[in-house]
């Protein structure tokens, strides 16, 4: 549901529709860190029923750069563990640290039923248009969802000037989500919508009261 703010990410998972195939994916991981020499693989999960999702035989479509041999491909689970209270998973045909390594920062996608969407999960298509909202006041219009491994960016046209605002998808900017409602609550931090003063400005400001 995914960008430069020291705040807690929201566990909130964004499914954009496959344009190629028209279907909605979820994205449920990443995959952060080889674990063993056996191919495991530590996970940070971005869903939260990670035991239905990371069963044995589950596919999924991997978001890798192009260059990477995994590119275009999908991954299929083996076998979903918790070790020393870390989420990993083996997958088919990754057998060993090196092959493990290849797959390093890896984003998984799973083909999913808008009906079966998870609590606090949304499609891009539904963020996509809704208005943006600060201290009751519209300040902009959400473009569209950028996708990256950290967290997902909301790109927003400021009312102002149309010009695009990254506005970093965490609960501590975006706290409200209302589809229903047609916006989005946005807390950000000063400058964000706006040019912050420099100081002459200031000072001439605080001349002028005086």
């Amino acid at each position: 549901m995914g960008v430069a703010c020291a705040s807690t990410s929201r566990t909130t998972d964004v499914a954009p529709k496959d344009k190629n195939q028209g279907k909605n994916q979820l994205r449920v991981g990443r995959l952060v860190k080889a674990h063993g020499l056996k191919g495991a693989l530590k996970l940070e999960l971005y869903t939260d029923n990670p035991e239905r999702r990371f069963v044995p035989g589950a596919e999924f479509t991997l978001q890798v750069p192009e260059a990477s041999a995994w590119h275009g491909k999908t991954i299929t689970v083996r076998e979903y563990r918790v070790m020393n209270g870390n989420p990993v998973a083996f997958f088919d045909g990754v057998d060993d640290r090196t092959a493990a390594e290849g797959l390093v920062r890896a984003i998984l996608w799973i083909d999913h039923d808008a009906e079966e969407v998870e609590e606090n999960a949304w499609f891009d298509q539904q963020l996509v248009g809704l208005d943006v909202v600060r201290d009751d006041v519209v300040v902009g219009k959400v473009v569209r969802v950028d996708h990256f491994p950290a967290q997902d960016l909301l790109i927003v046209a400021a009312a102002s000037d149309g010009a695009e605002v990254m506005v970093p998808f965490v609960e501590a900017i975006v706290p409200t989500v209302d589809v229903a409602g047609g916006r989005v609550v946005v807390t950000p931090p000063a400058g964000l919508f706006e040019e912050l003063p420099d100081a002459a400005e200031e000072d001439a400001v605080a001349e002028a009261a005086e």
